[in-house]
């Protein structure tokens, strides 16, 4: 409701108001919504890949709770860290898949 408000102000202000930009305001918000769409695809593509992560470079909290943030990974490949990589990638890099964190 607070952007919808800021952008009738923007709007009221400035020459965007014509006819002619209208389409084109419509047309850039349908395209975000379809944007939205499609990341959100995506996100279905990707895993937690454990052991394979760099010391430091982890993407979230270790399984065995030794941490419990990104980046915190004290040694290379540790198997209880992960990186979120693509589907189908993981064991090509010698990680594992834990399917109860996935």
């Amino acid at each position: 409701m607070v952007r919808r408000a800021i952008h009738r102000r923007l709007l009221r202000r400035s020459k965007l108001n014509s006819k002619l930009s209208r389409p084109a305001l419509i047309a850039a918000a349908l395209a975000g919504l379809a944007a939205t769409g499609i990341g959100a695809a995506h996100a279905d593509e990707k895993v937690q890949c454990f052991g394979i992560a760099k010391a430091g470079q982890n993407d979230c909290a270790s399984k065995t709770g030794v941490h419990g943030c990104a980046g915190e990974a004290k040694v290379d490949n540790d198997k209880g860290d992960f990186k979120t990589v693509p589907k189908g990638t993981c064991k090509k890099m010698g990680g594992k898949i834990d399917e109860q964190h996935s």
